[in-house]
């Protein structure tokens, strides 16, 4: 079956302007968005309820208006959390999108040292927050404009992005010689991860894992906690139920085919963890999930016809 891929390369937006607006609600649309990176910029904003955002392996809870910033190549998930529910909205914008002529100065200056991992910072801004009251017109301004589907608001939009980057750029500070040794590290546990999502239909020991990053198993499993906030052994468990939910929602698969398609092989042990995570049984998960509206999940800012 089709997953989520690790490194995300799909274009959102178009190839002429490579932004897009996405709406969420956990767990009513998708109960969570797994683990990824790609080489945009997100901003996630939550509108209402709560929910959670993993970065770099450290696990954030948004309320009302609060809001992460993700820098391109961090590795990230969406998650709900506990028992409440949430609504959200995902901004992504390309790097391309700032980019002139050859000697681009802003784009050499301002762009480039996000994707070399030369500029940090950190991603959780509460609604009260100093950062988050300076960014927030300029996000709700690009929820509002993107919303018109018939508008042609590039130049509104281009124009919020580049302050977006702006304020961005004055938030960040140099990257930390200690903090890039670390994300080398993690970076290469993203080995492991491929990993899983090629082999997760059996079984795959801690040592196995371990080789595909050159650690060892020790190392591996310590540097793996620290990144995904759980055990390889519950990682690949979690991932497992997610591509388990993921079936149950969108085929009509029998509950003990989907489990030996998810590497399974003991139904009351999966049912058992299936309910310990999603708060009901395969069957009532089928049930209860609501399908995916077509019209909700992407603004694409593109040019529009007049006829």
């Amino acid at each position: 079956m089709n997953t989520t891929p690790l490194h995300e390369t799909k274009i959102h937006g178009t190839i002429p302007f490579p932004c897009s607006v996405y709406h969420g609600r956990i767990p009513e649309w998708i109960p969570s968005f797994p683990l990824h990176w790609h080489d945009d910029f997100e901003l996630i904003y939550c509108a209402k309820g709560r929910m959670q955002v993993t970065v770099w392996g450290k696990a954030y809870t948004l309320c009302e208006k609060d809001l992460v910033v993700i820098l391109p190549h961090a590795l990230h998930s969406i998650e709900q959390a506990g028992a409440a529910a949430g609504e959200y909205f995902n901004i992504l914008f390309h790097p391309s999108l700032f980019e002139g002529s050859e000697s681009d100065l802003c784009h050499e200056q301002y762009v480039l040292p996000f994707l070399r991992g030369e500029r940090a910072m950190d991603c959780f801004y509460p609604a009260e927050s100093a950062f988050n009251r300076t960014i927030s017109p300029c996000v709700l301004s690009i929820l509002g404009h993107m919303r018109e589907s018939r508008s042609p608001h590039e130049l509104i939009i281009k124009s919020d992005l580049y302050r977006l980057l702006y304020f961005i750029w004055r938030q960040s500070t140099a990257a930390a010689v200690d903090s890039n040794s670390l994300q080398f590290s993690y970076g290469r546990l993203k080995n492991a991860l491929y990993y899983v999502r090629r082999f997760y239909d059996r079984e795959i020991p801690i040592k196995e894992a371990a080789n595909q990053c050159g650690f060892s198993e020790s190392h591996f499993m310590k540097l793996f906690k620290e990144l995904t906030g759980m055990s390889f052994n519950a990682y690949l468990v979690n991932y497992r139920l997610e591509l388990a939910a993921k079936q149950l929602k969108e085929t009509d698969l029998r509950v003990i085919d989907i489990m030996a398609n998810c590497g399974f092989r003991n139904h009351s042990y999966f049912t058992r963890a299936f309910q310990k995570k999603y708060r009901m049984t395969p069957r009532a998960y089928r049930s209860f999930v609501t399908p995916l509206p077509e019209s909700a999940p992407q603004w694409t800012c593109a040019p529009q016809s007049d006829t």
